[in-house]
């Protein structure tokens, strides 16, 4: 692995042009296709093998053209104070604008209150349902446009009127502080190298890279269902590795200035050492972002791969067009330690010497390993204590901030009509195989009727041949309660009864339904996913580090700053505290995909940081330090790394958090957090502590293993043997042998 990267290195130094060429037609080319290719909106959201979706799927069949999925919104009327929305001129305004909504392109049906019983017992509230032949996904913006407007209409005209439902459901925007985010990365990146030239290389890189992988994204959106919110993530992750991966290279390509080679020398021993940390990094990375399709969820599915896909391209571009940069930058680049001021063109001896920060808190570890580790873990432990109370759920329209009309259509529901009115219930009766559909219809009905917490059953609604009937169920409680977790439960039993008696199949589906469905299927998905992620990683390190120990040291440091980053989630963003630092304006339940998503992008991102760490303490270990000495060479060249490393990533994170989209803004804090426990506490504290109380035993494989396993010298071993003089690949001499003979 070393020796091929070497080559590569140095191939991509001597050919720079090619490199350069080759990297830029590809942005140019992924750009060209993005412009062309129609504007992404959300992808469309299915989840096979759940009731919900099987539901939705037989009403599609049974009731065609309905567009059981298909978008809804209600648009909410009230009248003045003191004044009911039945007046004769109030009335007239909502009828206006209930003709205007149904003028429309995507427009399947709208119900007119006054004839569709949509009235509030007080008469002051009413409210218009407008059904969609897509989803809200798919809605054209013309067609959003058009509801806005049909409600500002009727705004002039004197009433109250709020907007709700899934039409509505905007596209992402960017925020001001992924900008700032970017920036604070620059400074880092500035403050690191002290050099602008050195400084700029992996965050050109980077945006190269990342510019490849969103407008391939973009480009493929419309044929591969691709949405907004996947090319968001791809970017967040993206930027961070890019920047990381890149910013490992070119600090090594310093260090090996400093020890005298010649830059070509240097750049293929950079990427030969350093690079073949990033390989590996990288594929943790990949496996734990591809993985996500064991979920069997689309949406999720295309998330990971599309960002897995931007940091293979992150690896790739730091192998080449790192080294290819560096040939361009020639003497800008300086050796490490040699900044704008200098003593002789270059540090003393002395200077050269003396340890860092780095080694100096290494040693620190090393003569305290126990009180470290312990500290280390109670306070991972407390972080962590918010997650038992975690509440998994999918966001509604009750979770929107109180300045949008999703949000104060959705309390004027409540206050009129219940608050189970924002999370109806729908019963599909498919009575294709019962004697009497009409009796089995009704025995479902009555038993309906019969279990606690509901409000209203709406009388069914049969399709052609009568074979098949809907039912909407309103609970008695708001739709991301228990209470109404446990009616869609209870439905679903007693559909089971039903089924039995009279051959009639009950289903459940609905928005609400299919939330509860999700977070179920999610959490069904944990640890079977996080099984096969940690084990594929667990080997792939076993193969890095030649260590049992190591690798498990890796994985349950990883779980701990998980669940402690988990817990600050819960604090945040369900319990409230400090909500208003990152603009959360109403807290409730954790997104359902929060866990097993931050389960695998953490895991990745975590792996980059071990690998980069500890392969520099394993180079100083095989080469011949003692286990403790090894442990603080390794922090002395690569703790400042590591330490800029996740100060980027955290910024970049971070800067997602003012995205006006929620599931942006909670992932983005949420990885933000998990990279800052991950780097400074545990690959900071708790590895070197961990280590130094395993010493020898931390590198210890069984002999038959040792064997068995490839030699992939992530250390650089065999770049140990080149030449002093000539430093010449010793492979390039064998190859000179052969042609002789």
């Amino acid at each position: 692995m070393a020796t091929f990267l070497y080559r590569l290195g140095r191939s991509a130094f001597r050919r720079r042009h090619v490199v350069a060429l080759v990297w830029v037609a590809l942005l140019a080319l992924a750009g060209a296709g993005a412009a062309g290719a129609p504007a992404a909106g959300s992808s469309s959201f299915s989840i096979p093998g759940t009731e919900a979706q099987r539901a939705f799927d037989l009403l599609e069949q049974r009731f065609p053209g309905m567009s059981a999925d298909g978008a809804t919104a209600r648009v909410v009327f009230k009248a003045p104070s003191g004044q009911k929305v039945t007046a004769a001129d109030h009335k007239a305004v909502v009828e206006k604008t209930v003709r205007e909504l149904r003028d429309g392109s995507e427009v399947a049906s709208v119900a007119d209150p006054f004839t569709a019983h949509a009235v509030s017992k007080d008469g002051t509230i009413a409210y218009a349902q407008v059904k969609y032949q897509v989803s809200g996904m798919e809605l054209k913006d013309t067609s959003k446009d058009a509801l806005k407007a049909a409600a500002q209409h009727a705004r002039d005209d004197g009433l109250t009127v709020e907007v709700g439902g899934d039409a509505l459901v905007a596209v992402p925007k960017p925020g001001a502080t992924e900008v700032i985010g970017i920036a604070v990365a620059a400074v880092v990146l500035v403050i690191t190298f002290g050099l602008l030239i050195a400084a700029g290389l992996p965050l050109l890189t980077a945006l190269i890279g990342v510019g490849i992988g969103v407008s391939t994204i973009t480009a493929l959106a419309d044929v591969l269902d691709l949405g907004s919110t996947t090319s968001t993530l791809a970017m967040m992750i993206g930027l961070a590795v890019g920047i990381d991966y890149a910013l490992f290279i070119v600090s090594r390509y310093r260090a090996e200035l400093a020890e005298g080679r010649d830059r070509e020398e240097a750049a293929g021993r950079a990427v030969g050492t350093a690079g073949s940390a990033v390989v590996f990094a990288g594929l943790t990375v990949v496996i734990a972002l591809a993985g996500l399709a064991v979920v069997n969820i689309p949406m999720l599915t295309k998330m990971g791969l599309a960002a897995a896909g931007t940091v293979a391209i992150a690896v790739l571009i730091a192998l080449t067009m790192i080294p290819a940069l560096l040939g361009y930058a020639g003497r800008r680049v300086k050796p490490a330690g040699e900044k704008n001021r200098l003593l002789g063109g270059r540090r003393t001896t002395a200077a050269r010497n003396r340890p860092n920060m780095g080694a100096r808190w290494a040693s620190f570890v090393v003569r305290r390993p126990l009180a470290v580790l312990l500290l280390g873990v109670i306070g991972l432990g407390a972080a962590a204590v918010p997650a038992s109370s975690l509440e998994l759920g999918l966001p509604d329209d009750g979770s929107q901030p109180v300045s949008t009309t999703q949000r104060r259509a959705y309390d004027l529901l409540s206050d009129g009509f219940g608050p189970g009115f924002n999370g109806p219930l729908l019963v599909v009766v498919d009575a294709k195989a019962s004697d009497d559909p009409k009796a089995a219809v009704t025995t479902v009905t009555n038993d309906i009727e019969r279990l606690g917490n509901v409000a209203t059953v709406t009388p069914a609604t049969y399709n052609k041949s009568g074979d098949t009937a809907m039912l909407t169920v309103i609970p008695d409680s708001k739709p991301s309660s228990a209470t109404t977790e446990d009616l869609v439960h209870g439905i679903r039993a007693q559909g089971a009864g039903i089924t039995a008696d009279t051959d009639a199949k009950v289903l459940v589906t609905g928005t609400t339904a299919m939330n509860i469905d999700v977070s179920q299927k999610l959490n069904d998905a944990l640890i079977p996913y996080l099984a096969l992620v940690v084990g594929l990683a667990f080997l792939l390190l076993i193969v890095v580090f030649r260590s049992i120990l190591v690798p498990l040291k890796a994985a349950l440091g990883f779980l701990l700053s998980v669940a402690a980053a988990l817990g600050a989630v819960v604090a945040v963003f369900q319990w409230g505290w400090f909500s208003g630092l990152v603009g959360v304006e109403e807290t409730g339940p954790i997104m359902s995909m929060m866990p097993i998503f931050m389960v695998g992008v953490v895991f990745g991102l975590a792996m980059d940081y071990e690998v980069f760490l500890v392969t520099r303490m394993r180079e100083a270990y095989v080469h011949g330090e003692s286990p403790g000495q090894a442990v603080v060479t390794g922090f002395k060249h690569g703790a400042r790394v590591v330490t800029a490393a996740a100060v980027i990533m955290i910024a970049v994170f971070s800067g997602f958090i003012g995205s006006s989209e929620s599931m942006i803004k909670m992932i983005g804090f949420g990885l933000a957090i998990a990279v800052f426990f991950d780097a400074f506490v545990v690959r900071m504290a708790l590895v070197p502590a961990v280590l130094a109380l395993l010493g020898r035993k931390a590198w210890w494989l069984p002999a038959w293993l040792d064997r068995a396993l490839p030699n992939v010298d992530v250390e650089g071993e065999r770049l140990r043997t080149f030449a002093d003089e000539g430093r010449r690949d010793p492979d390039e001499d064998q190859d000179r042998e052969l042609v002789r003979v």
